[in-house]
C-alpha cells in the first residue's frame, strides 16, 4: 500500500511539471463525466414524465368485466329468461381485502338508458359509480361537483351529466339544479343534476388491452342509488321477445402502485375469481401494450445514454493518450536513467499508469462535482425562460414546463468508474511504449 501511495504521489508531482497540459487532459474527462451525469439526469426526467403520461392512460389499471356466458350455463332456472352472471359484490370485497398490492378499486354498473327533460331526449350510458371514478378516469368538472361519499351513504337521486349529454338536453341553459327523468325497465325516476363534466376526447382502443370509450355521452349516479332505484336486474323488451339479465357489478377497475405489479396482481385476481366462478362469466384486461411501451421507452433511453457515455469518455481517453505519448517522448532520457538504475519494465508501466490514473481520477472527481449542478441549472434555465421569454414559455407543452432533472445515483458511480477505466486503458499503450524502450538508446536521447 505504501509503495502504491508513493507511486501515485510521484505521478502527481510529474503531472504538476506541466500544469496546463495536464489540466487540458483532465478537462476532457471532466466534460465527459459531467455530460454523462447531466444527460442521464435529463433522460431520467424525460423518462419520468413519459412514464407518468403512460400511467395516466391506465397502465397501472387492471379491468375486470362481467361477460355474459353461454345461455345454457347461465340461466337461473329452466325456462327463465333472466340470465344471472358476472361479478358479485362479494368478489369486490374479497379482491380489496385480500390483495395487498391494490392501491384502489372502483366498482361500476352501467346500462343504456333514455333520459328526458321537457321535449328533449338523449340516449346515454347510465353509470352507477363511486367518487373515485372521477380520478381514475381523469375527468374534469366544467361546473358544479362530482359525486361525493355522502351521496353514496344517502343514496340521493342526484346525477352528474357529461358535456355532450348536457348540450343535447340543455343547449341554452345551465343544467345545474335542473331535473331529468331517467327511464329504465319501464320505470321513470327523477334526478337532480349537481355537476357537469368537461368535454373529453374519447379514448381510443389500444390493441386488445383497453377498449375505446366516449365519456361525453354519460350520466353518472351513485352506485348505491343505482342499486336502490334500478337494482341488479334489468329487462329489455324487444318486438316479440324479452331479455333480462341480473348483474351485481359490471366492471371493477383495480389500480396498483407500480407498473411492475400489474401482471402479478392480475394473476392473483384470476386465481381468486376462479374459486368462486365455475362459468367463464368475467374477463381480466391488462394494458399489455402500454406496459411493453413503457419498458421499450426505458430501454431506448438506457441504450442512448450508454452510447453517449461511451462517446464522451472515449474522447477524454484519447486526450489522455495524446498527452501521455507526448510525455513519454519528452521523458525518454529519464526513462533510460531509471532503467539503468535497475527499474524494471513493470516499474515503468506502473509509473505511467499511475499518472494516467491520477489524471482520470481527478478529472472524474471534478466531473462528479459539476454533475451535481445539473438540477439547479435546469431550474435556473426554466425560471429564466419563464421570466424573460414568457411567449416561448407559454408555447411549451406542460410536460416540458414541468421537466425536472433527476440525478440517478448509479450514473455517478458508473461515470466515475468508466472515467478511471478509460484513463487506464488509454494509458496502457503509452506506458508499454515507455517500458519497451532500449535503455542505451534512451540514454543517448537528447
Amino acid at each position: 500500500m505504501a509503495r502504491l501511495l508513493r507511486t501515485l504521489r510521484l505521478g502527481f508531482k510529474s503531472l504538476l511539471l506541466h500544469k496546463l497540459r495536464s489540466g487540458l487532459a483532465m478537462l476532457g474527462i471532466l466534460i465527459g463525466v459531467t455530460a454523462v451525469i447531466w444527460l442521464v439526469a435529463l433522460g431520467e426526467g424525460v423518462s419520468y414524465q413519459a412514464q407518468e403520461q403512460i400511467k395516466q392512460l391506465g397502465a397501472t389499471n387492471i379491468i375486470i368485466k362481467s361477460v355474459k356466458p353461454p345461455q345454457s350455463s347461465s340461466r337461473g332456472s329452466a325456462g327463465s329468461f333472466i340470465v344471472d352472471y358476472g361479478l358479485k359484490r362479494a368478489d369486490f370485497e374479497r379482491i380489496v381485502e385480500t390483495i395487498p398490492t391494490i392501491h384502489r378499486a372502483v366498482p361500476l354498473r352501467e346500462i343504456r338508458s333514455e333520459i328526458r327533460t321537457g321535449r328533449r331526449l338523449a340516449d346515454v350510458q347510465l353509470l352507477g359509480c363511486t367518487p373515485e371514478y372521477f380520478e381514475i378516469n381523469h375527468l374534469k368538472m366544467d361546473r358544479g361537483r362530482f359525486l361525493s361519499d355522502r351521496d353514496m351513504t344517502q343514496r340521493d337521486n342526484i346525477a352528474v351529466i357529461a358535456d355532450e349529454t348536457a348540450k343535447q338536453l340543455f343547449p341554452y341553459e345551465d343544467p345545474i339544479g335542473k331535473s331529468i327523468q331517467v327511464v329504465v325497465n319501464g320505470n321513470i325516476d327523477l334526478y337532480v343534476i349537481v355537476g357537469q363534466t368537461q368535454s373529453r376526447t374519447p379514448s381510443a382502443a389500444i390493441g386488445g388491452s383497453l377498449a375505446g370509450r366516449d365519456y361525453n355521452l354519460d350520466l353518472y349516479i351513485p352506485i348505491s342509488t343505482f342499486r336502490w332505484r334500478i337494482g341488479d336486474q334489468v329487462i329489455t323488451l324487444n318486438p316479440g321477445s324479452r331479455e333480462g339479465h341480473r348483474v351485481e357489478i359490471d366492471q371493477i377497475t383495480v389500480t396498483v402502485g407500480d407498473i411492475s405489479q400489474v401482471e402479478e396482481t392480475a394473476d392473483v385476481i384470476e386465481t381468486l375469481l376462479q374459486k368462486f366462478h365455475k362459468n367463464p362469466d368475467y374477463t381480466i384486461t391488462v394494458p399489455k401494450e402500454l406496459l411493453r411501451q413503457a419498458e421499450m421507452l426505458q430501454m431506448m433511453f438506457n441504450v442512448l445514454l450508454v452510447l453517449i457515455a461511451g462517446i464522451s469518455l472515449m474522447v477524454g481517453g484519447i486526450g489522455i493518450m495524446n498527452i501521455m505519448l507526448a510525455t513519454v517522448t519528452e521523458r525518454t532520457r529519464e526513462i533510460g536513467v531509471r532503467r539503468a538504475m535497475g527499474a524494471t519494465r513493470r516499474d515503468i508501466i506502473v509509473q505511467f499508469l499511475a499518472e494516467t490514473t491520477v489524471l482520470s481520477g481527478l478529472g472524474g472527481s471534478l466531473g462528479v462535482l459539476f454533475g451535481f449542478l445539473c438540477e439547479p441549472a435546469v431550474r435556473a434555465v426554466r425560471k429564466a425562460v419563464e421570466k424573460y421569454l414568457p411567449e416561448v414559455w407559454a408555447s411549451l407543452p406542460p410536460s416540458i414546463q414541468a421537466l425536472e432533472a433527476r440525478i440517478a445515483p448509479w450514473s455517478i458511480v458508473v461515470a466515475f468508474g468508466i472515467s478511471v477505466f478509460v484513463g487506464i486503458v488509454f494509458g496502457l499503450y503509452p506506458a508499454r511504449r515507455a517500458a519497451m524502450m532500449d535503455p542505451i538508446e534512451a540514454l543517448r536521447h537528447e
